[in-house]
């Protein structure tokens, strides 16, 4: 995955853009990673230069991408088997977060757009985090597609590391095809939550 984010922020930048500094730039890479391509699971976990971005659990405020298997998976009507989430709240056995695959990526780079906001310095690196919690979103209009994205994950359902993505690779890991529905289509998924919000 560093290589796939590597090649798509070096081009970024020797253009002059620079990682979600400007709406322009944020448009330029959320586009780039679109027209990327199908994304297969060994280019996301199967690197051996990604280990330093492997975590054994999430930490509040950080974008991380992982592989999932639901629990309740058989009466489910649909899950994300690679889900690309903010955890914003820790509970015994698991956690809360915005899974941003649950959007289409028109309200998904609107939502990204509206927790830019909440970030807790402008460095765009190791250090910046989303400041979220529950109440947070629900009280503020720009917030409003975030419903859909909340989901309680279980540790014990997790399948793999969970994958770190750097806040300057946001706006590529939010619009790479990664999204891995089982039980509905995208299509399908991205209906539905436009009908919740």
């Amino acid at each position: 995955m560093a290589v796939l984010f590597d090649e798509i922020l070096t081009q970024g930048v020797r253009s002059g853009k620079i990682p979600a500094q400007t709406a322009k730039a944020r448009d330029w890479y959320r586009k780039t990673a679109q027209d990327y391509g199908k994304v297969s699971e060994k280019q996301l976990f199967g690197k051996k230069s990604d280990k330093d971005r492997m975590a054994s659990r999430p930490m509040i405020g950080g974008m991380y991408m992982y592989e999932y298997m639901a629990k309740g998976r058989k009466t489910l009507p649909y899950y994300d088997r690679l889900p690309l989430i903010f955890p914003f709240k820790m509970v015994k056995g698991g956690f809360y977060g915005l899974n941003m695959h649950y959007l289409p990526l028109p309200l998904r780079a609107k939502l990204m757009d509206a927790l830019y906001e909440t970030t807790n310095n402008k460095a765009y690196d190791e250090t910046t985090k989303l400041k979220i919690n529950y109440q947070i979103l629900s009280k503020a209009a720009k917030f409003e597609p975030f419903k859909p994205c909340v989901k309680r994950y279980l540790t014990s359902q997790v399948q793999s590391r969970f994958m770190y993505v750097y806040p300057s690779e946001w706006d590529i890991a939010l619009f790479l095809p990664t999204e891995r529905f089982v039980g509905a289509s995208k299509a399908t998924v991205w209906s539905q939550s436009k009908k919740k919000i």
